[in-house]
């Protein structure tokens, strides 16, 4: 088995399913299925397996994601992104942690599913247009244009500041060291004046149910969460390839990613919901 290149390239695989889904959980069902496939098919016949696994996964993760679509509109409040626990080496490859960011994979749920297919075929895994094509069935035209118009749609609505990764340790450990406190004040000095707080608890735990607004909104709510509860812990953790946090509410756990511009928070993101929290003790394999 080890020789198979299923196997051999499965972490890729599983990248490429979870960036397009946003979700682990659906990404190793597509994996399952196109396990299957390869499973049916003679091998020898097959000049290049990592392409030809690639535009399987795809097509998969492109079925999928469609009939996502269709019940994410039924989601009990904000839908974000499944958290994936990671080892600070995935930070090493700047463009692969950017691309599996919860803030990048938010941004990627307002593409259509051949936008995001072609977007991230093309910007993080490098393919050509006619492997693209090749896996979404376009022709190599139609995704040079449908490329230019994801980047486009993207570049309007990702962080534009790029921070070290110093930096973004030093702002998440201010954070989760007021969070603890409660201190009002220093929550508000370590976030930026406009920043938006999101919430995912898919109506299964308490949440926001809409986005929250502005320093002085955000940070009494975040001050007052840890008095609710008997037991209120956090820990930094690595997530989806940056500095994150775990908090525990009763030993209820949640995650906390953060995106930064110019030292300050601009957006919480604040996962929940616990069916996404699963796969938060051993380091996922994220690779390209």
């Amino acid at each position: 088995m080890t020789d198979d290149p299923f196997v051999a390239h499965r972490g890729l695989l599983f990248t490429v399913a979870y960036e397009m889904l946003g979700s682990a959980a659906d990404a190793e069902d597509v994996l399952q299925e196109s396990w299957l496939r390869w499973a049916d098919i003679d091998h020898t016949q097959v000049r290049d397996p990592r392409s030809y696994l690639v535009r399987t996964v795809t097509r998969q993760a492109l079925n999928r994601l469609r009939t996502l679509s269709r019940s994410r509109e039924d989601y009990v409040g904000e839908w974000l992104p499944e958290p994936l626990l990671t080892s600070p080496d995935v930070a090493e490859d700047v463009e692969l942690a950017e691309s599996v960011s919860i803030a990048m994979l938010t941004v990627l749920e307002t593409l259509a599913p051949t936008e995001r297919a072609v977007f991230v075929l093309r910007e993080v895994f490098e393919l050509s247009y006619g492997e693209i094509a090749a896996a979404v069935g376009k022709s190599a035209a139609a995704v040079r244009q449908i490329a230019r118009r994801a980047r486009e749609h993207v570049a309007a609505r990702r962080p534009r500041v790029e921070v070290s990764r110093s930096e973004q340790q030093a702002v998440v450990e201010r954070f989760l060291a007021a969070l603890r406190t409660g201190q009002l004040q220093e929550l508000m000095e370590v976030m930026a004046p406009d920043v938006v707080m999101i919430a995912d608890g898919g109506g299964l735990v308490a949440a926001a149910l809409t986005p929250l607004h502005g320093v002085e909104l955000v940070a009494q709510v975040l001050a007052g969460a840890h008095r609710k509860v008997a037991a209120f812990e956090t820990t930094a953790v690595w997530l989806n390839g940056a500095p994150a946090g775990r908090l525990e509410f009763d030993g209820e756990p949640s995650t906390v990613s953060l995106t930064v511009e110019n030292g300050r928070i601009t957006r919480i993101y604040v996962v929940r919901n616990p069916r996404k929290l699963t796969r938060l003790d051993e380091p996922s394999q994220l690779t390209r």
